[in-house]
């Protein structure tokens, strides 16, 4: 949490001023950022069925390589 406290004859410009440089110190709206588009893990199933996926892809392109039709 940050905190700012206004001084004796500070104007508010300078205080937002303060303010928005101790926010930008403390990290905070860099891990504010990086968890508005935080995704949902994947199922076990899913994981799975990707990988199956991905292994197939890759023997089609190998066999595919061998054939000469990719170069």
């Amino acid at each position: 949490m940050v905190e700012v406290r206004r001084r004796e004859k500070e104007s508010t410009g300078s205080l937002l001023r303060r303010f928005t440089r101790k926010v930008q110190q403390s990290r905070v709206l860099i891990d504010a950022r990086a968890h508005t588009f935080r995704s949902r893990p994947k199922s076990k199933t899913k994981k799975q069925r990707d990988a199956v996926r991905r292994v197939q892809k890759r023997r089609e392109y190998e066999r595919l390589r061998k054939l000469g039709k990719i170069s």
